[in-house]
């Protein structure tokens, strides 16, 4: 049986989604973060080489992070479920480009513009203006450009789509939750009305909210 190693408000939320829609036997382990740091505690670094959320690992010796290889894992044992379209589907090129957009295109942007709003924020007060100045050109010249055409894109799928790939959830949708989470927290689905409907649509999916009730939250929010 699979281990899910659940840290709190990080990525592995994904992984505890995902396997609430596929019904499937597991067992849950949560962590805290450091309440000063923020940061993983020892004993859940130590589970993995990178250190970071999520890790699911097995009674075989399995020991498998990054969440779309975990998505991936999962789902090979899974061949009869709808959450990842089959070659040949009317889905699946929808379903590659979104399962794999959230954590190559759109997350390493949001990732980039927090780090930047961070530079400006923490940077001594002497050097601010010149350290937002900068931080700010490099924001308006490369990710905000670059998170608006994703999102965009966004918006026009959801327009002729209900779901990410098609009319039904898939591990798509799953997988970029995070990523639309982060955008909606930062107001970046302001006027992006089929996003919103996206948003609505995740909390309402019964398997979404038994996942949110065994994390222990009262609101689906992520931040970078």
């Amino acid at each position: 049986m699979i281990t899910l190693h659940h840290l709190e408000y990080s990525q592995s939320f994904r992984i505890l989604w995902l396997l609430e829609e596929l019904g499937t036997p597991y067992e849950l382990k949560l962590y805290e973060r450091d309440s000063k740091t923020r940061l993983a505690p020892d004993d859940y670094k130590a589970l993995s080489p990178i250190g970071t959320a999520p890790v699911i690992t097995d009674e075989n010796g399995l020991v498998l992070a990054e969440s779309n290889a975990v998505i991936d894992y999962i789902l090979d044992a899974h061949p009869e479920s709808p959450l990842r379209p089959a070659p040949g589907e009317g889905t699946r090129a929808d379903y590659l480009f979104w399962f794999h957009a959230g954590v190559g295109s759109v997350m390493p942007m949001q990732f980039m513009n927090g780090i930047l709003t961070m530079m400006k924020a923490r940077s001594p007060a002497l050097v601010r203006p010149i350290i937002g100045k900068a931080t700010d050109t490099v924001r308006e010249m490369l990710v905000a450009p670059r998170l608006k055409v994703l999102f965009d894109k966004l918006e026009s799928d959801l327009g002729r789509n209900t779901w990410l790939a098609g009319d039904q959830l898939t591990a798509a949708d799953i997988s970029m939750c995070y990523s639309i989470g982060s955008a909606d927290a930062q107001g970046r689905l302001e006027g992006r009305p089929n996003c919103q409907r996206w948003m609505e649509q995740m909390r309402a999916t019964p398997s979404f909210q038994r996942a949110m009730e065994k994390d222990g939250r009262e609101t689906f929010i992520f931040s970078f």
